[in-house]
């Protein structure tokens, strides 16, 4: 028997806020929340095969690179048009040294948490 993982915490000084923008990336949608937290994922709920997001209220959240980030991939059109969705729902994009040849983009997320969009498109 193996461990699995089921949901990801991220602190943030508006979970809302970053919730609604993850929903909108990930077609994910609100599955729980109390007065410092919301839990996002897919409609299938906690303990499918994608694992859910905690978004955790923080007085201090940690902001720009992680040592962890997340990686996406379109799933119904290609990278470009899925960057231009992305920039359109909240994201914006960051600069950490790239060359200009790489086959992703690095973005932030409203709090300025960095992510990759991978060129690959994906089953849904």
């Amino acid at each position: 028997m193996a461990c699995k993982i089921t949901e990801l915490v991220i602190d943030c000084a508006e979970p809302q806020r970053l919730a609604d923008f993850w929903c909108e990336v990930l077609g994910y949608v609100e599955l729980d929340r109390d007065t410092d937290a919301i839990e996002i994922g897919p409609e299938s709920g906690f303990g499918g095969p994608a694992p859910t997001l905690i978004f955790s209220r923080s007085a201090d959240p940690r902001r720009g690179k992680l040592p962890m980030h997340l990686d996406v991939n379109a799933t119904d059109r290609e990278q470009d048009a899925e960057l231009e969705r992305l920039l359109a729902v909240g994201a914006r994009k960051i600069d950490i040294g790239q060359t200009g040849d790489e086959s992703w983009h690095v973005l932030a997320d409203p709090e300025g948490n960095e992510f990759c969009l991978l060129r690959k498109r994906v089953e849904p």
